[in-house]
């Protein structure tokens, strides 16, 4: 093996280093929100790498902060338990049983396991749901019903963001620790609700003035009508596609929350595929696109 090639290995680091210096450059000191799931929360390998990924941004002087799901978690459990998943418009129906399961999976087992990665990882993470501190107020959710214009549809115990309370994650930031968030926000009186995470990652962007919102999913991005991936994407385009019934079940909470955030001063929202290896540095920390861009106009 000659010379040149042996040090074809170390170039290829060299240049994704030099790649990389802009970005962190450019987000030092900034905020960046992270809606993690799908695959990427089942695949042992991945969830690696993402932990991996944001103990990283965090060592470069970036604040990441972690909004995940656990879906697949939930319905697991919910099969074991004997208990029937409903979906309305993309949002789980959520009696007082399935409430109890969400909690056990979202504030517990998910919750914890990814504060252990990340720590492992070398990190400092701090796990909390939106009781802890009561800095997620939520309320009663209830759903336009498409079958009865004027009606809305009760889904239970799923809930709305009221007001975020950004002091505490502000806190958790300035002591040099990362927030795993589960969705779980608590009502007036005391009761819990199940949120979307989706929806959590898009407020809580907002209230802290993130610098980006990156989402990830099980999809290449927001494809349009025909299969393909839109790297960027209006909201004209996105009200069409809605309307046509290209975007619909899991992927509107996900695009309504991203644009909402978009038009509210986050600067960049992207949608991204949560299955390519280490997708959160590559969309962060180098030249290469793996989703969707939204833009706010």
């Amino acid at each position: 093996m000659s010379n040149a090639a042996r040090n074809e290995p170390a170039s290829a680091k060299a240049r994704t280093l030099a790649e990389a210096l802009p970005y962190i450059q450019r987000f030092h000191g900034k905020t960046i929100v992270v809606k993690f799931g799908g695959n990427a929360m089942i695949d042992e390998e991945l969830k690696s790498g993402f932990a991996r990924d944001v103990v990283l941004l965090k060592l470069v002087g970036m604040n990441p902060v972690v909004v995940h799901g656990g879906g697949p978690q939930i319905e697991k459990l919910l099969a074991q338990l004997g208990i029937r998943s409903e979906f309305v418009q993309g949002m789980r129906v959520t009696d007082a049983a399935t409430m109890d399961v969400v909690e056990m999976v979202l504030g517990g087992a998910v919750n914890k396991d990814i504060v252990t990665l990340i720590n492992q990882a070398g990190g400092k993470a701090v796990g909390l749901t939106g009781q802890d501190g009561a800095f997620i107020r939520a309320k009663k959710m209830l759903m336009p019903s498409r079958e009865k214009p004027n009606e809305y549809v009760d889904i239970g115990q799923v809930g709305e963001v009221e007001t975020i309370d950004p002091s505490v994650i502000r806190s958790l930031e300035a002591g040099g620790f990362i927030p795993v968030v589960a969705p779980i926000g608590i009502g007036r009186e005391g009761e819990s609700y199940n949120i979307n995470a989706d929806l959590v990652a898009g407020k809580l962007a907002q209230v802290l003035g993130a610098e980006k919102l990156v989402i990830l999913t099980n999809t290449p991005g927001v494809l349009d009508e025909k299969g393909r991936l839109l790297t960027g994407i209006t909201p004209r385009q996105i009200d069409e596609m809605v309307a046509s019934g290209a975007l619909s079940g899991g992927m509107l909470p996900k695009i309504g929350s991203a644009l909402e955030a978009a038009r509210s001063g986050v600067k960049s929202v992207h949608i991204i595929d949560g299955r390519v290896p280490h997708a959160l540095m590559l969309e962060v920390l180098t030249d290469e696109g793996v989703g969707t861009l939204i833009r706010s106009s």
